[in-house]
């Protein structure tokens, strides 16, 4: 592995310079149509007159779609170091990405990506000789010759003989599912169509469950924006037209906005979990070994989790957080499963748990402020050990089969590539199975664990990472990132691209905000609803303890994130317009009256509340909502908004509305933007979408703060 020296002093000075090559700031934005539209909450009337971008079927919304482009991508390209910094990016990412092997009947099966293909190819090998040479199974760079479709998922009959596996176009969340012979690799029965938030489960080799919602665009409805309601579980018998498929559960008679399922690895149970929002759920249970029997309901809670790890005939083991804000694991009977006979397996500490299990052990990975800590339990609960990790990060993937004597692992952290370690169940030794070959040397950098007061004295954790040997003078260019909601945990992860900043001299900041995961479901309740101005309020002083700490200043602070991070990112630049240089609110959930109205949009009020739960909720919805937020006569940040014409989970109505408003309201020479992505969706973009999307989003940060990165260098070595 080439180590490079990165940037010589002459280097590091002229990033330090103000650059006199940025793109012009007066930028001619396109006139966006005003109509006299408007909703009325609680009494009170709401102007919306950007409401026609919610059509995204329109010629008019098409045509608006094309000038924005035209506006955004014309300054982009006027930005010299923007080809040389996409070259970075390329080279960065030109390294052999593999994931570790799992058996499948008679064959081990991985995935690899040489290096800058569009999606990783699944590859095997007899699983009696693992070291023959590979064989391609399923190549989804010859799905569409753009690499637009890709794989959305990959599942096994209980004996490896048939598989089945899903395909995204666009972007979309929407799915087909296709069946191969594993033997002879030839698609068997039809395809199955208007699938959406599924996996497959196999019963036998006979059939599979799948989930779905009616496709709105049979109905006359755009399928990529219009509500989707009643959930349906099906299960498809081989061969059978998918007309004749089986409503199993959901629909309008149990009303629930997702529900999955999954046979037990006996094949005799049928797990279905039924929920309304994004956490939280009902379970049941079904015995399959009796034709028309009902499933049993184990909890009904829609607010608290709880789902099945696996079974010992009938002794159920359950992963919950009832009765445990950080969770446990219960063992249940089916013959008497209500909660006061549950028994613990491993209690509630003071970490956050995690459980799976494999080669008849449990793996318990706690959260240790944002970190990972993983113990070896025997099925009844006994530590049998801690696992040696390699260092501070993330470790995830201890799962296996049953009869498995090993499992393979992996390792990664902000400045650690994805390292794969084959770990020994009885011994509990791990061994170095595959490490990333990614061009830099870690040994320049350092990751700290900072922690900050916010508002209301809440201490919060913040990884910051930077190279070694930089000054804290204010002056450098951050990149500050979060999350905060679903009771979703960001913990360290490498990603190569994100060298490329780090290298220039740049910092990466994340922050563990409430509304996530990091410290249990009180520390999401905490950052939700009533609350949700905590997560604005956790990220504002993160940015404020880097400019105090002289990490950066303000001229130099670019914030980000995606979804409900863009919503973060929305509501905070325009609370604080003048702490943020750059703001990048990526897919984001700007429209916070109306966002329960499309697609899946109605399984997040749970998280938000709606503006229809009261004169209170509608109130404080309106006041952070990012559309609503923004003032007339205000100087906001260099914003880059983007989205995905394809993005049917946070539709781009969301960013249209909220870019037109923007570019409307601002009163400064900072550009205000946005770059739609074509035939992409939410975060499901080939690796040539990805890079591009990357370079732009670098690439117009250091021109606004008047830095120019220098690339040659590291281009030639």
């Amino acid at each position: 592995m080439k180590k490079h020296l990165l940037l010589t002093l002459a280097t590091t000075l002229t990033m330090a310079c103000q650059s006199d090559k940025q793109p012009k700031q007066n930028l001619p934005y396109p006139d966006t149509l005003k109509k006299d539209h408007a909703d009325t909450y609680h009494g009170e009337t709401v102007a919306d007159p950007y409401q026609w971008l919610e059509d995204d079927l329109s010629e008019e919304t098409a045509n608006w779609v094309q000038a924005q482009n035209d506006v955004t991508f014309n300054y982009l390209d006027q930005i010299d170091f923007r080809t040389d910094l996409k070259k970075r990016l390329e080279q960065l990412n030109n390294y052999e990405k593999i994931s570790a092997p799992f058996r499948e009947g008679d064959w081990e099966y991985f995935y690899k990506n040489d290096g800058l293909q569009n999606h990783s190819i699944v590859y095997r090998t007899p699983a009696d000789e693992p070291e023959s040479t590979p064989e391609v199974f399923l190549d989804p760079n010859s799905f569409s010759q753009d690499g637009t479709t890709g794989l959305a998922g990959l599942y096994f009959s209980k004996d490896g003989s048939l598989a089945a596996y899903l395909i995204t176009e666009g972007g979309s969340d929407w799915r087909k599912i296709f069946v191969l012979d594993t033997q002879t690799k030839k698609q068997v029965g039809e395809t199955i169509t208007d699938v959406k938030f599924s996996g497959v489960s196999w019963l036998g080799n006979d059939g599979f469950y799948y989930s779905s919602y009616d496709n709105p665009d049979k109905m006359n409805s755009s399928q990529l924006s219009a509500k989707t309601a009643y959930h349906k579980l099906f299960y498809h018998k081989l061969g059978d037209p998918q007309e004749k498929d089986i409503l199993v559960f959901g629909g309008e008679q149990q009303p629930n906005r997702y529900i999955f399922a999954e046979v037990s690895d006996d094949q005799q149970y049928l797990i279905i979990s039924a929920a309304q929002n994004t956490s939280g759920n009902q379970l049941y249970i079904q015995d399959l070994s009796e034709e028309g029997k009902a499933p049993v309901l184990i909890q009904d809670d829609y607010f608290a989790s709880c789902s099945v790890l696996t079974n010992e005939g009938s002794n159920f083991y359950l992963y919950t957080n009832i009765g445990a804000p950080k969770y446990r694991l219960v063992k249940c009977n089916l013959s008497n499963p209500g909660k006061e006979n549950w028994v613990d397996v491993i209690p509630e500490s003071e970490h956050v748990l995690s459980a799976s299990v494999g080669g008849g052990k449990i793996f318990a990975s706690y959260l240790v402020d944002a970190k990972t800590e993983v113990q070896q339990f025997d099925m009844e609960g006994q530590l049998e050990r801690k696992i040696d990790l390699p260092g501070i990060g993330s470790a995830y993937g201890f799962s296996a089969k049953k009869e498995d004597q090993s499992l393979y692992y992996t390792f990664t952290s902000f400045t650690y590539p994805n390292t794969i370690y084959k770990y020994d169940i009885p011994s509990g030794t791990s061994l170095e199975y595959r490490r990333s070959r990614v061009d830099f040397n870690p040994e320049d950098y350092e990751t700290r664990q900072v922690f900050y007061l916010s508002k209301d004295g809440t201490r919060v954790p913040m990884f910051v990472v930077f190279k070694k040997g930089i000054r804290f003078d204010g002056k450098n260019p951050t990149m500050l990132y979060a999350y905060g909601g679903f009771n979703i945990s960001l913990t360290p992860s490498f990603s190569a691209s994100r060298i490329a900043w780090l290298e220039q001299g740049g910092i990466y900041a994340q922050p563990n905000i409430r509304g996530g995961g990091e410290y249990g479901e009180e520390w999401h309740l905490a950052g939700t609803q009533m609350n949700k101005q905590n997560v604005f309020d956790d990220f504002i002083a993160a940015a404020e303890y880097l400019i105090d700490q002289k990490y950066t200043s303000s001229d130099y602070l670019a914030i980000s994130g995606g979804s409900n991070g863009g919503l973060l990112v929305g509501a905070c630049m325009t609370q604080r317009p003048e702490l943020f240089k750059v703001a990048l609110p990526a897919v984001g959930v700007l429209d916070m009256l109306k966002y329960h109205t499309f697609t899946a949009g109605a399984g997040w009020s749970a998280d938000y509340g709606t503006a229809e739960d009261s004169p209170e909720m509608f109130a404080y919805l309106k006041k952070y909502s990012p559309y609503h937020a923004l003032q007339a006569g205000t100087k906001y940040p260099a914003t880059l908004v983007t989205t995905a014409d394809h993005d049917d989970r946070v539709v781009p109505a969301h960013s249209f509305k909220f870019a037109a408003r923007l570019q409307e309201y601002h009163d400064g020479e900072n550009p205000v933007m946005i770059r739609i992505q074509t035939k992409a969706g939410h975060g499901s973009v080939s690796t040539e979408q990805r890079l591009a999307l990357e370079s732009d989003l670098y690439a117009f940060s250091w021109a606004n703060m008047g830095l120019e990165p220098v690339f040659t260098q590291l281009l030639q070595d």
